[in-house]
């Protein structure tokens, strides 16, 4: 058995149960590659993936025919896509839903499909980041269990409830579903990677690792693999999360999958400051699947650090026009604010109050970027209450950073340090919050530490923001060099150079 300080273990043979019922799921592949020992795991994006319900429908062969059967429709797709947790298109959403639909009006006693049906809205939801799809999904999630209640073991319905708290930023709902149904059943895998949403939304390290480490250990495959994979990045492990993403991608069986599992790689090599090798798995997402609209915002992204700001300019108009999320508004209008076009910045952030407006309006929670967004072009102090209140409902080291940045912009720079501090000690690792730290640290005078957390930033990813990339090199430019006098000078004990002054 491996202790904490051994996780991740070694790598080893998964013996898999064989499922109760056939169902119609990914192949199960080999065992996943963890190269590295660490002693916790933390918070995995906001949007992990797609979690949805195990389906259980036989799987047919065409008896009496040796010729393998015709490959599988839209509707089939999808239903495996949703069975397994992993991304769809949204045709094939639309189809599934369509289908769904169809046969519940004429059998409204099958509490199976009317779980399905509440999956496919939830996933055509995330798809298209319209959140007017989640109450349609709690609909006919609840219509299932209200067929068949979950203490007669409709475990279906009770995940898909669980993502769909996930997907509302309602992560301690979410927590407290997808552990209920664990108990019941320790070994239905499918509930896990809702836990580690749920366990990283709430800034619990030791709950993720420990779902991860069982979904790792119950299932193998691209979904098992990019669940590990993200996890990792979010705790700063680039190596092990570009390992497990590429392996990911080599063993997904549909071009959607591939494509999502190539956005998260080049997601990763942005966060190392490697634009040109993000613009390439961006690209090639695209390719795999030209519904990967995530993927233009990461490639507008990587052509922005590359100076190529007419094509940034169009990727991310293209992406924000097909996937509105709050914090792609937030990105296009920064970039417009850092070319000087103040009506158009003033356009994005806009149309990102009405977007989170919407998303109040069908249970979600855009604390976090609505609390950046205020922070940095509103009201600090709206955005620091905004944020108070997110802390107390998931602290997160996400949470964390912005509640400390925001801090820092209302006048209180002494207790942002202390969030800006607890983002690290969560696990945060990027520029960003880098960047943060150091501004926090020059404000009250801490010289030697600004020095390190500003340059941390510009080495982790000199393109990090169109806006405060320019401020980091100022700031630094302006604190100078270091003094002579060695470590009591490095910390920040002696008097600050002239140039700070």
């Amino acid at each position: 058995m491996e202790t904490e300080d051994e996780w991740p273990p070694r790598r080893r043979t998964l013996t898999l149960p064989p499922p109760a019922r056939p169902t119609p799921l990914e192949p199960a592949g080999p065992p996943p590659a963890r190269t590295a020992r660490r002693t916790m795991i933390g918070a995995a994006v906001a949007a992990l993936l797609t979690a949805g319900v195990l389906v259980v429908l036989p799987q047919t062969r065409l008896a009496g025919h040796d010729a393998p059967p015709p490959a599988p429709g839209p509707v089939a797709r999808a239903l495996t896509a949703v069975g397994a947790g992993a991304p769809a298109s949204a045709t094939e959403l639309t189809a599934l839903i369509a289908d769904r639909r169809a046969w519940v009006r004429a059998h409204p006693a099958d509490d199976a499909s009317w779980a399905v049906l509440g999956s496919a809205y939830l996933g055509r939801g995330l798809r298209s980041a319209d959140s007017s799809y989640y109450p349609r999904a709690e609909w006919a999630l609840r219509r299932s269990l209200a067929v068949r209640p979950a203490a007669r073991g409709n475990a279906a319905a009770r995940i898909g409830l669980a993502a769909l708290a996930n997907a509302r930023r309602d992560y301690a709902a979410a927590r407290t579903i997808a552990e209920e149904v664990r108990r019941g059943d320790p070994k239905r895998w499918t509930v896990y990677p809702v836990l580690v949403e749920a366990y990283s939304g709430l800034g619990d390290l030791k709950g993720a690792a420990g779902a991860v480490e069982k979904l790792l250990d119950l299932r193998g495959g691209s979904t098992a693999l990019a669940a590990a994979g993200a996890v990792y990045r979010e705790r700063g492990w680039r190596e092990d999360a570009a390992a497990s993403l590429a392996e990911a991608a080599a063993y997904a069986t549909t071009p959607v999958q591939k494509a999502d599992c190539l956005r998260q790689l080049g997601d990763l090599a942005w966060d190392r400051g490697e634009p040109a090798e993000a613009l390439a798995h961006h690209a090639a997402a695209l390719r795999t699947d030209p519904g990967a609209h995530a993927a233009l915002a990461g490639r507008a992204r990587a052509e922005l650090a590359l100076g190529r700001t007419g094509a940034a300019r169009r990727d991310y108009a293209a992406a924000v026009a097909r996937l509105p999320r709050p914090e792609y508004l937030l990105e296009l209008g920064e970039l417009y604010e850092s070319m000087g076009l103040a009506a158009d910045a003033r356009a994005q952030y806009a149309r990102l109050r009405a977007r989170a407006a919407s998303d109040d309006g069908h249970g979600v929670r855009d604390a976090l970027v609505l609390g950046r967004f205020e922070a940095d072009h509103g009201a600090p102090e709206a955005a620091v209450e905004r944020l108070r209140a997110q802390w107390r409902r998931a602290p997160s080291a996400a949470v964390a950073d912005a509640l400390g940045w925001a801090l820092y912009r209302a006048g209180e720079p002494e207790e942002g340090l202390v969030f800006a501090k607890a983002a690290a000690e969560k696990g945060g690792r990027t520029a960003l919050f880098s960047y943060h730290r150091g501004v926090l640290e020059r404000e009250l005078g801490q010289y030697g530490p600004a020095r390190r957390y500003l340059d941390e930033a510009l080495r982790t990813n000199p393109y990090f923001s169109p806006l405060l990339a320019r401020e980091a090199r100022e700031q630094l430019e302006g604190l100078g060099e270091l003094p002579e006098g060695g470590p009591k000078d490095m910390y920040g004990s002696a008097a600050p150079p002239k140039q700070a002054q």
